[in-house]
């Protein structure tokens, strides 16, 4: 018999987790196609996952989880499918915003403006903004994101005296998550083996834990596994451990 997640607990060290945890969240589309389903009803399921992943979040006392929750590339997708994630993101903010602030869960966007309606964006940020004083874990929701626009956005708001005085060691302040720490360890589902343009200056020296479930069957029971992994690996940076 499988252990529970309350026994695997057991076997983790809470001292020693990672401070940023990077959740691609692949394999929506094919939870559902098993089950002859729509695929938004496969991304309604992965809702329900990201809940799991924050209650356990809280219960660890995490400091921050990113959840890659729609890419630049997502827009080449069908356009119902397109506009059913858009509105499944603004569903779940007004389902969530309550039960997120009793957690003291602050909530931010990371991402880019452009293809977005002002309007649209204009109302899931103050959604996301009824967070902003709460002072537990934070959630960043990667939406409309791409690693390498990232980048290119940064560069483009930078005077020639900030370009510079550019290092590898100050570039991270001119990103979306300025001020956050790198992603420790990024999580993908669905046993794919690529970051797929999630984190990709942060992630220089993230492990990378992939598991061959599918997104909306992740619970905290996977979540721990992939924690006590993380603990098994010896981070060096390019030293001699």
């Amino acid at each position: 018999m499988a252990k529970s997640y309350k026994d695997l607990l057991k076997d983790l060290d809470k001292t020693r987790l990672p401070r940023h945890i990077g959740i691609i969240m692949d394999g929506n589309g094919r939870w559902a196609k098993k089950r002859l389903s729509p695929r938004i009803i496969g991304h309604r399921e992965g809702a329900k996952a990201i809940r799991q992943v924050v209650e356990l979040g809280v219960e660890l006392k995490l400091e921050l989880i990113t959840f890659y929750a729609f890419s630049t590339e997502n827009w080449s997708r069908p356009e119902d499918e397109v506009q059913g994630l858009l509105k499944l993101l603004r569903e779940q903010l007004l389902k969530e915003i309550p039960e997120l602030n009793q957690q003291n869960i602050y909530v931010d966007f990371i991402g880019s403006a452009r293809g977005l309606e002002a309007d649209y964006m204009k109302e899931i940020h103050a959604l996301a903004a009824q967070t902003q004083q709460n002072t537990g874990m934070k959630v960043n929701i990667a939406f409309n994101y791409g690693g390498r626009l990232e980048i290119i956005e940064a560069i483009k708001k930078l005077s020639p005296a900030q370009i510079a005085e550019l290092s590898p060691q100050n570039f991270g302040d001119y990103l979306y998550t300025a001020g956050q720490p790198d992603p420790d360890l990024i999580i993908r589902t669905s046993g794919e083996y690529r970051l797929s343009n999630f984190l990709t200056w942060q992630s220089a020296y993230s492990e990378i834990y992939i598991t061959d479930v599918l997104w909306p069957d992740f619970g905290k029971h996977e979540f721990v596994l992939a924690l006590i992994d993380f603990q098994k690996r010896k981070r060096r940076y390019g030293g001699i451990g």
